[in-house]
């Protein structure tokens, strides 16, 4: 127990200069293109899932509950909404990047969201009808919900966010640890792959939880080869940060918020079964 302990403790510490890194990197980018970004997507009509699934990608904490601020005005549409939901990473990309994964492969899985999220997002206006902007000029600021820190600064906001993911990354860590030791790494692997179509089921339900903590440990598994890419990509389309988490506080039609989230989870079950039935790796 206290070796496993210790590998958990020593294997975090060595990822803290890099999260911290790539966090007041990303703090950066936020601060200077939020509001670029923001205004970019409000202005793209009927492109909107286009623009919207390509600036889902980029590494900003707020941009997802902006997007929901956006589309509960009536600025955006569903599609584009959709878009930006699935293309964002949310904690995958600081963790990977910390764990010095190959930039050709992070950009696979990247490129794999924005094109899930783009295609997705075109298909549901279509389907939907595009959905008209008002006319708003007002845009709610990135930075003013929870769990964003901006307003610190990007040196404080990027220890919070920094503490934060290292507190999450020791728990599962250590539990990870201890599944391997106690179970063994192919009988968890064996039992993970034996669970077919359910893997991705599972974890697109985890992925839809509103909090970093489902990224970090979807990340953390795939890294630690206990589930496929498939599973993977179920709970990385169906995850939106705290995104959902905004939309059900300021849109006030439950129903639109049930199919917003049943999409998302729907998608990420569908990308996952597919790659797992072809056996695609990344």
């Amino acid at each position: 127990m206290l070796d496993i302990l210790l590998d958990a403790l020593l294997d975090t510490a060595k990822l803290i200069p890099f999260l911290f890194l790539t966090y007041l990197l990303l703090e950066w980018i936020e601060h200077k293109a939020a509001e670029k970004t923001a205004k970019l997507a409000t202005k793209a009509g009927v492109f909107g899932p286009a623009i919207g699934g390509l600036l889902g990608a980029v590494p900003q904490c707020g941009f997802s509950a902006s997007a929901s601020n956006l589309y509960a005005g009536g600025i955006i549409s569903i599609g584009t909404l959709i878009a930006i939901f699935i293309s964002t990473s949310d904690e995958m990309l600081p963790i990977m990047i910390s764990e010095q994964i190959a930039p050709i492969r992070i950009l696979k899985i990247l490129g794999i969201k924005v094109i899930c999220g783009i295609a997705i997002g075109f298909f549901i206006d279509f389907l939907l009808h595009f959905r008209k902007k008002k006319k708003q000029d007002n845009i709610s600021h990135l930075c003013k919900e929870e769990n964003c820190h901006c307003e610190n600064g990007i040196f404080l906001s990027s220890l919070i966010h920094t503490a934060q993911i290292t507190f999450f990354i020791f728990i599962f860590s250590f539990l990870i640890g201890l599944a391997l030791h106690f179970i063994g790494e192919e009988t968890l692997s064996s039992f993970t792959a034996s669970a077919g179509i359910f893997s991705p089921l599972i974890a697109a339900l985890v992925g839809l939880i509103p909090n970093c903590a489902s990224s970090v440990v979807l990340t953390e598994l795939f890294l630690s080869g206990v589930i496929s890419t498939g599973t993977l990509l179920s709970g990385l389309i169906a995850n939106s940060g705290i995104g959902l988490l905004i939309l059900f506080r300021v849109h006030k039609n439950f129903k639109n918020n049930i199919l917003i989230t049943s999409i998302l989870g729907l998608t990420g079950i569908l990308i996952g079964i597919l790659f797992d039935a072809f056996g695609i790796m990344i």
